[in-house]
C-alpha cells in the first residue's frame, strides 16, 4: 500500500482520505504548453485547441441561415458542452495558478488574481460570457454573441506565445512604432484635405467631406485599393499617385520596426538565458534551484530543450 501511495504521488496526486486528487502543480503541468514526454499534457493540448477549431466552425456554419435552422439543436447542445468544458477549463486555470512559479508574487492568492487579470485570463473569461449572456439577457443581439464567442481562438494563446511575442516586440520598440504611426496619421490628414480640394467640385457625392476622404485616403495609403472611389482630375491624380508612394513608404516603415523588434526580442531572450546559464555555471555544476530558474526562462520564452540543452554545453565547453 504504501508503494501504490508513493507511486501516486510521484506521478502528480495527493492522497487524501485513500483517495488520489490531482495536485495543483501536477493540473498547471497538464493545462500548460505541452512536453513531449508528458502524454497527458499532450493530449489535453489536442483535445482543447480541437475543441476551439470546432467551435469556430460551428459559429460559422450556424451563420447560414438553413444550417442554423436544420441543426439548431445540434448547434445548442455544441454549445452547451463546449461553455461546460471551457468553464471548467477556467475554473482549474485559476486553482491551479496558485502554484505558477513565473510571477513575481509569492502568495496564492496574488498568484490566481494575477492569472485572472491577465491576457489569457481575460480570454478564458471571455470564451464563456457570451452564452452566459445569452441565457440571463435574452434581448441580447445574437450576431454580436456569435462574434464574441469567435474570440475564442484567442484560447490558442495557451500554446503558443505569438501574440504575446508581438505586443512585447511593439512594446520594446513603441517610441520607433509611435514615430510611424505618427508619420501615417500626417499622411492620412494631408492627403485627405488635398483631394478634398482637388476633387470636391467633379465628385461631389464622392468627397463630399474631408472624413468622408479619408476612406479613399486610408485604402490608398495601404496599397489595398479597391477602387470603389479614384480621381478624375489630373490634379487629383497626382495626389492618388504621391499618396500612394507615401503609403508604401510608411507601410514598409512599420513593417521593418516590427521585423526588428523582433529580432531584438530574440536577441534580448537569448541573453537573458546565457546569463542565466552562465550564473549558475560559476561554480561548475547546475543546481536543482538554478535549474528550475532556468526552465522557468525556458517555458517563459519557449525554447525547446534540446535549444537550452545546447547553450549550456556550450557554456561547459568554454570552462574547460
Amino acid at each position: 500500500m504504501t508503494l501504490v501511495r508513493d507511486e501516486k504521488i510521484r506521478l502528480g496526486f495527493e492522497v487524501n482520505h485513500g483517495f488520489p486528487m490531482i495536485t495543483k502543480e501536477r493540473l498547471l503541468e497538464i493545462l500548460d504548453k505541452s512536453k513531449p514526454e508528458d502524454k497527458v499534457s499532450f493530449y489535453a493540448e489536442i483535445a482543447l485547441s480541437s475543441l476551439i477549431i470546432l467551435n469556430l466552425l460551428a459559429v460559422s456554419l450556424e451563420s447560414v441561415p438553413s444550417l442554423s435552422k436544420k441543426y439548431s439543436t445540434a448547434f445548442l447542445y455544441f454549445e452547451i458542452f463546449s461553455v461546460v468544458i471551457f468553464g471548467l477549463e477556467y475554473i482549474a486555470r485559476i486553482w491551479a495558478s496558485a502554484e505558477k512559479k513565473d510571477t513575481q508574487f509569492n502568495s496564492a492568492f496574488w498568484r490566481r488574481l494575477s492569472y485572472i487579470f491577465s491576457f489569457t485570463g481575460i480570454i478564458d473569461f471571455l470564451a464563456i460570457v457570451p452564452s452566459i449572456l445569452a441565457i440571463f439577457i435574452t434581448s441580447v443581439d445574437l450576431r454580436w454573441l456569435r462574434v464574441l464567442r469567435l474570440l475564442r481562438l484567442l484560447k490558442i494563446s495557451h500554446y503558443s506565445t505569438a501574440l504575446e511575442d508581438l505586443w512585447s516586440a511593439i512594446r520594446h520598440e513603441r517610441s520607433s512604432f509611435i514615430a510611424a504611426l505618427y508619420l501615417f496619421a500626417i499622411a492620412l490628414f494631408f492627403s485627405s484635405a488635398m483631394m478634398y480640394v482637388a476633387e470636391n467640385t467633379a465628385q461631389p457625392d464622392k468627397f463630399r467631406s474631408i472624413p468622408e476622404t479619408m476612406w479613399w485616403s486610408l485604402i490608398t495609403l495601404t496599397t489595398v485599393g479597391y477602387g470603389d472611389v479614384s480621381p478624375l482630375t489630373p490634379l487629383g491624380k497626382v495626389i492618388g499617385a504621391v499618396t500612394a508612394i507615401m503609403g508604401v513608404c510608411v507601410v514598409a516603415l512599420l513593417t521593418g520596426i516590427v521585423a526588428n523588434a523582433f529580432a531584438n526580442q530574440v536577441a534580448r531572450r537569448k541573453a537573458i538565458l546565457e546569463a542565466e546559464v552562465a550564473n549558475a555555471l560559476l561554480d561548475g555544476e547546475i543546481s536543482k534551484e538554478e535549474q528550475e530558474k532556468i526552465d522557468i526562462l525556458r517555458k517563459r520564452f519557449d525554447l525547446s530543450e534540446d535549444h537550452v540543452d545546447a547553450i549550456i554545453e556550450v557554456f561547459k565547453d568554454t570552462k574547460k
